[in-house]
């Protein structure tokens, strides 16, 4: 790693770089036919009055290498706060070399500043590399969870139903 290493908050100003890491990492997942995204989507959802989510950016000299997106949760077994990582990407190129530790640290970081309870994230099950990664920093698999998820139609269906 580099010693011009840097990690900061990104900026409105930051949202085509941060679209462009989004999509660099759905490719890297196989997912680019699922991004929709905008970028005044990321302006309205990262920077608006009502933001709901974060980034940060890690940056060797002047060049974006990755970033980290994450939101707020609340678990209530424990009665606190959480930190939910939506997205931990690092470019191909800069992979293994403290990158991705960095940015896990720094969440981890904001998580424990904020009184947070925990902090979550999903991993795909095929991508061995970051799952080797995560268990070497302590995380521990959910495997007595499943993960589900409504979207689209099915998403718009169940919010017409009648309560």
């Amino acid at each position: 790693m580099s010693e011009d290493f840097l990690i900061r908050a990104a900026t409105v100003h930051d949202v085509g770089l941060i679209l462009s890491l989004i999509r660099e990492l759905a490719a890297y997942e196989k997912l680019l036919h699922e991004v929709t995204a905008t970028e005044d989507d990321l302006r309205h959802n990262l920077f608006g009055q009502q933001a709901i989510a974060e980034a940060v950016l890690a940056y060797e000299a002047d060049q974006a290498v990755g970033f980290a997106l994450f939101f707020a949760n609340f678990s209530t077994f424990l009665g606190k706060p959480g930190l939910y990582l939506e997205d931990l990407y690092v470019k191909s190129d800069y992979r293994g070399k403290g990158y991705g530790k960095k940015l896990l640290t720094h969440v981890a970081h904001l998580a424990h500043s904020r009184g947070c309870g925990r902090l979550d994230w999903s991993v795909l099950d095929w991508n061995a590399p970051s799952i080797k990664f995560y268990q070497s920093l302590g995380a521990k698999p959910m495997s007595e969870w499943t993960g589900f998820r409504l979207t689209g139609a099915a998403l718009q269906k169940l919010s017409h139903l009648s309560v």
